[in-house]
């Protein structure tokens, strides 16, 4: 059976590595890379949604090719959603994952309430129409670093139901559980649907 092309819009290996372990074998996910897109994606919106519609809609309209873009937050509840939307450069433009650590864990210092949870928008322009898949896990900040899998807060973010961070507990229990997962199953089913 041919496969079917359809683009992930990014370049991050983690998450195409994550996504194509879980979409049917029917379908040969391609980077941006693997398109020829060298721009900078856009992600001027306030919200999760918008960034992630913003990115699919502007690989679909230059490109013409199906696609999906996600955008990815951790909202922390004691600090309003922060980072929310600026998650990946909470602590400046240059996306330092420890230093954005650093700064959620100084933030939370004199904090009690450290529930958080991440979610994911997949944002999917296919056959001309736009569809939206949410995935959210639900946790809590730890204290400090620990664990080294993972990327981005996963030293840092305890799901629910654990008492390890998603860096400790490893990549396949993560990728079980996480946001991005939990997206990524309801893709799945639509495709295979």
């Amino acid at each position: 059976m041919e496969k079917i092309r359809l683009c992930f819009a990014t370049n991050n290996s983690h998450k195409l590595d994550e996504v194509r372990a879980m979409l049917p074998s029917q379908f040969e996910i391609v980077s941006l890379r693997d398109i020829q897109c060298f721009d900078e994606l856009p992600e001027n919106q306030r919200t999760i949604e918008g960034n992630a519609l913003e990115k699919a809609r502007f690989i679909f309209d230059k490109f013409g090719i199906d696609c999906f873009a996600d955008d990815t937050g951790l909202e922390v509840e004691s600090l309003g959603g922060e980072p929310g939307v600026d998650t990946a450069h909470y602590a400046g433009p240059e996306r330092d994952a420890d230093k954005n650590m650093a700064l959620l864990l100084a933030n939370l210092e004199d904090k009690v309430n450290r529930n958080a949870r991440f979610k994911t928008v997949f944002s999917l322009f296919w056959h001309g129409e736009m569809y939206h898949f949410e995935g959210l896990v639900p946790g809590r900040i730890g204290l400090e670093k620990k664990g080294d899998q993972g990327f981005g807060y996963d030293p840092i973010f305890i799901p629910d139901g654990f008492s390890q961070t998603f860096a400790e507990l490893g990549t396949d229990i993560k990728n079980r559980l996480s946001h991005r997962a939990a997206a990524t199953r309801q893709l799945a089913a639509f495709l295979a649907g």
